[in-house]
């Protein structure tokens, strides 16, 4: 498989501090890589870095040929048709004064898909039947949805321009276990029918791994540790590794 991201010694800064030092990855389309490790190691900096939501200061970033933190106006705009992201908080990132039917098309209309408001809600609808809620929720608004359902509609915004990437930032970390297990299994499912690649960040081990084919462990801002998701987690090289792995709970049961 060829590479469709492909990030290469790439350093973030927030004035003196630097959140990511000269880390590199790649992501193959169809594949999902895990990016794992506490709060604060930037690992959420260095993806708003690949969707060029922060800039870098050393390095470069690309995407399916083409390097990110070149582009302007309309292929900037193309890139974020290309490359969506699903935030840990979902209440958070919609607006609360709309409904989540809008939210969705809102995003349509802005990059001009669907001939009209009757063709924006006939694909919300189709949306939201893909990631499991009633197409008769779409009037409804953030607020009257559990936490798992308003992940479904982040997951369904994430999805309504057909991207080729999802970064999925800490998804299920707010959630109950059976919650998670339920979401893990609705991004696995997606990525089968669309051949989704995921950048999937988290701070546990476990779900990571269930989703995972490849993992990057990252500490202080650097990779410490990369492999296939069982080489990282049944024969860990580094202590950091080892810590994480001995301190997140087991999900299979909630999975099986």
């Amino acid at each position: 498989m060829s590479d469709l991201l492909t990030v290469e010694n790439v350093s973030v800064r927030y004035g003196v501090l630097e959140a990511v030092r000269s880390v590199s990855l790649s992501l193959a389309a169809g594949e999902t890589l895990g990016l794992v490790g506490e709060s604060g190691c930037g690992k959420s900096s260095l993806g708003r870095a690949i969707l060029a939501l922060e800039p870098v200061v050393a390095g470069r970033i690309g995407f399916d040929g083409i390097s990110v933190h070149t582009l302007k106006g309309a292929e900037l705009k193309q890139f974020r048709r290309e490359a969506q992201m699903v935030f840990q908080d979902p209440f958070g990132s919609l607006n609360p004064r709309l409904s989540v039917g809008a939210a969705i098309e809102e995003v349509l209309f802005v990059h001009k898909i669907g001939e009209n408001r009757a063709g924006r809600r006939e694909r919300a609808a189709a949306l939201f039947e893909d990631v499991g809620l009633s197409p008769d929720w779409l009037s409804r608004y953030p607020h009257e949805f559990s936490g798992g359902q308003r992940q479904r509609i982040g997951i369904a915004r994430a999805l309504a321009l057909e991207p080729k990437l999802l970064v999925a930032d800490e998804p299920v970390s707010a959630l109950d276990v059976s919650v998670q297990a339920d979401i893990v299994q609705l991004l696995q499912k997606l990525q089968s029918e669309r051949g989704l690649a995921y950048l999937f960040i988290g701070h546990d081990l476990a779900v990571v791994r269930e989703m995972s084919d490849r993992i990057a462990v990252m500490f202080n801002g650097e990779i410490v540790e990369t492999g296939t998701s069982d080489q990282v987690c049944d024969d860990p090289q580094h202590a950091y590794t080892r810590n994480l792995l001995s301190a997140v709970p087991d999900i299979d049961t909630a999975l099986a």
